[in-house]
């Protein structure tokens, strides 16, 4: 893997390669929307599997859906209620996202923002990220920065001087990189269908859903 301090993170993002960097599940795998082709090609993913659009927030995701007022308020409501945390929410796209995000052109999108102070803080700069676990298609998903950095070389990350400065910022230590630093658990997905949530797949959150 190769670790970089942020400037060079950043400019590797921005030239179309692949990053790494863990969440409050799983790590994850993150490029540009228009980059996406390139987490489908290391992963051996199938196309029918879309990513899922990560941000720091809200608001940078608003821009890649599309609904009615009334639609958009619940859709608001329910990220306002467990965001940031592990739900990511299936929603009708808009003509924004790359079609290489979402091979089929199925026309809904996973976006999530996760409750992890180091992918937030990367996501503030970046931008909205397409994003996937870390792994082959199939495998169990890596837990640790240290199993990424053995199975995936070819993946930036931090260096780890540059996570001890940005945790200092925060007046507190990092995790060390042979510890997972998410819950292991996939998020709970949840779909707009037909006017109400449907659940895809249960994770750590359970939901009492309503229209």
């Amino acid at each position: 893997m190769v670790q970089v301090d942020v400037s060079s993170y950043l400019a590797a993002l921005r030239a179309g390669e692949l990053v790494s960097f863990p969440t409050d599940t799983v790590p994850a795998l993150a490029a540009y929307p228009d980059a996406s082709d390139l987490i489908y090609h290391l992963k051996q993913r199938s196309s029918a599997k879309p990513l899922i659009l990560m941000a720091a927030s809200l608001e940078p995701l608003l821009p890649y859906v599309a609904g009615e007022a009334a639609e958009l308020a619940v859709w608001q409501g329910m990220a306002q209620r467990y965001w940031p945390g592990a739900l990511t929410l299936v929603l009708p796209t808009s003509d924004l996202l790359p079609g290489a995000m979402n091979p089929l052109a199925t026309g809904s999108l996973g976006l999530r923002v996760p409750a992890h102070p180091l992918a937030r803080y990367i996501l503030q700069r970046s931008g909205p990220l397409a994003t996937t676990s870390v792994n082959l298609s199939g495998s169990p998903p890596l837990q640790t920065m240290a199993d990424i950095q053995a199975q995936f070389p070819q993946v930036s990350t931090l260096s780890q001087k540059a996570i001890t400065e940005i945790y200092a910022q925060w007046g507190s230590t990092p995790p060390a990189l042979d510890r997972p630093q998410g819950s292991g658990q996939p998020s709970t997905v949840i779909a707009w269908q037909n006017q109400a949530w449907q659940v895809l797949r249960q994770g750590s959150i359970e939901l009492e859903l309503g229209p």
